[in-house]
């Protein structure tokens, strides 16, 4: 009733804290299907905003040692209920406690054993579970691996039956586990093949948070490997033009998701076609019009995203945007290290282009948010191994004029058209000398030095330009 839009009201409160002392009292008379039943419906009820008092985790405690107790009871229907409630609690705030880890652990092998049984919601619930599972830390055991390979092979045999829901739902567990480490397997890459063409045969029936998460997914797997193949590209084409119908109803979290999504794809090779620009040009407006509800992590991936567009955003509307999130995140406690580094690298993306400006005065209030931004960047100890970290400080640290915390170690990475343009100057003035990758006060490394003469040369080719026009600056090169 609630999750088709029951309201919570006080005697529904009433009528649900005075039935869960009864599944701890009544729990040894439960067969497998209430117990299924019963995690399936806390974890619709918690999903669609009930709170998690002492009674309804005392319940869940008492579940759980069922679901080890009836493991060879349970048929197809209630395995798959089990795994989505369990993924769903999890990603509410439900501990990992030992209880809920042995009761995954004897779920698992009868997923591989049940396989054929599936229904294709059952096939989506789980494969999504298992991703969100992943997403909170569950470790990937061989068991695991074993439950996804079975899943996936059923994605391919019942590709004709999966509703538009069960697609994008599909389609974004794959890229969540990939992106936490697991291999990408034939089967893997089969099921993937296999839904792609459906997302242009069913492009019209797919809602909001479902067009948001499929870009996000294309994006997600472009970033890890996945091949531009004909099919990939029919499919994004397809839901670029939805981002502009459905623009009214997209959440912030979506909005931000999509931006991140169209600055990802850009910067792994996807052409700037009329319908991407018709998608960021309705998106952004929408940022400034919900920024007062975006999370501290969305308002990240946002700064990031625009810097990331570079001069296929406005100025204006970019400098605007900035300036009405990034004071927001300066006290944020929620902030990973990685949401740091990529506001901070926003930032500075932002005032490059600024500094470019002859009339611009904005870049002060930036510079703040960039020197607050350092400073919380420096306090997290940065990983020694993460070189992009360590660069974005160094040059945030120059840009203000402070001395830099943390010590350099550049790998020189010389490209062809690099090379081939050393060999050309080297050639036509033999007696020039010429460095490369060069290191000047601590910042990344120019390509090429010419000492004798105090000049620098950048050779910037095809990935320091968006679609390789040679004119709409990207925002690594405007930094």
């Amino acid at each position: 009733l609630v999750d088709n839009g029951q309201e919570q009201t006080p005697r529904l409160k009433e009528a649900l804290a005075a039935l869960l002392p009864h599944v701890n009292t009544q729990k040894d008379q439960l067969i497998p299907q209430h117990i299924a039943n019963l995690l399936w419906a806390m974890a619709k009820l918690v999903d669609n905003g009930q709170k998690r008092t002492s009674e309804l985790n005392e319940a869940v405690a008492a579940l759980l040692p069922l679901v080890n107790s009836k493991k060879d009871q349970f048929i197809p229907q209630n395995i798959a209920n089990l795994l989505w409630a369990m993924a769903k609690l999890v990603d509410n705030g439900q501990e990992p406690t030992p209880e809920l880890k042995r009761a995954l652990a004897v779920l698992l092998p009868h997923v591989k054993a049940q396989k054929a049984n599936f229904n294709p919601q059952e096939i989506a619930n789980q494969l999504w579970a298992m991703a969100k599972l992943v997403d909170n830390g569950q470790e990937q055991t061989p068991e695991f691996n074993e439950a996804v390979a079975a899943l996936l092979t059923c994605v391919t045999v019942q590709k004709a039956h999966f509703k538009p829901q069960h697609i994008a739902s599909l389609l974004w567990a794959m890229a969540k586990l990939v992106d936490s480490g697991q291999e990408q397997t034939p089967g893997l890459n089969e099921a993937t093949a296999a839904l792609l063409p459906l997302v242009n045969a069913q492009k019209d029936q797919f809602n909001e948070q479902a067009i948001a998460n499929l870009l996000w997914t294309m994006a997600k797997l472009v970033d890890i490997g996945q091949e531009w193949t004909p099919e990939f590209q029919a499919a994004i084409a397809a839901l670029l033009p939805h981002v502009n119908s459905q623009k009214a109803n997209f959440t912030p979290q979506a909005i931000s998701n999509l931006l991140w999504a169209m600055a990802k794809l850009v910067d792994n090779g996807q052409e700037w076609i009329p319908e991407f620009k018709a998608a960021m040009d309705v998106l952004l407006p929408q940022v400034n019009a919900q920024k007062a509800n975006f999370k501290p992590q969305g308002i990240a991936n946002l700064l990031w995203a625009m810097a990331k567009l570079g001069e296929l955003a406005e100025l204006n509307v970019v400098t605007s945007t900035f300036e009405s999130l990034v004071y927001r995140i300066r006290e944020s406690p929620q902030l990973s290290k990685q949401d740091i580094s990529m506001s901070l690298w926003g930032v500075m993306v932002c005032c490059a282009r600024l500094s470019l400006v002859s009339n611009a005065n904005n870049n002060n209030v930036l510079e703040k948010h960039m020197d607050d931004l350092l400073t919380r960047l420096e306090i997290t100890s940065p990983d020694p191994d993460n070189e992009d970290d360590r660069s974005i400080m160094i040059m945030a640290a120059s840009w203000l004029g402070r001395a830099s915390s943390v010590v350099p170690h550049y790998q020189a990475t010389i490209s062809k058209t690099q090379a081939d343009f050393r060999d050309q100057l080297q050639s036509s003035i033999p007696y020039l000398k010429i460095e490369e990758e060069k290191s000047l006060n601590s910042l990344p490394p120019v390509d090429l030095l010419l000492p004798d003469h105090n000049m620098v040369i950048e050779v910037q080719g095809p990935s320091h330009y968006v679609g390789g026009d040679f004119n709409t600056r990207n925002g690594s090169t405007l930094l």
